[in-house]
């Protein structure tokens, strides 16, 4: 099995999507969705339909994977 590669940030430590279970990669870009998608501004795309837009974000690198050791949770947040 490949070894994960972990960039630490001032967040907690990126983690590379390509080297996540897509399964995984699909559950944390949910769970942020659900958490943090404003249902005001959206006007009525499904979770299918944020999930998506969240993860080409993340493959134009324009989002990432961050976990946080101190809270152990992940989070996405916008790339610098």
């Amino acid at each position: 099995m490949d070894e994960m590669r972990y960039e630490h940030t001032e967040q907690g430590f990126e983690i590379p999507y390509e080297q996540l279970n897509p399964d995984t990669l699909r559950n944390v870009i949910s769970e942020f969705v659900t958490r943090e998608w404003d249902e005001s501004g959206e006007g009525g795309c499904t979770l299918d339909e944020k999930i998506g837009h969240v993860m080409v974000q993340i493959r134009l690198n324009k989002a990432k994977l961050v976990f946080d050791p101190a809270s152990n949770t992940c989070n996405i947040v916008v790339a610098m």
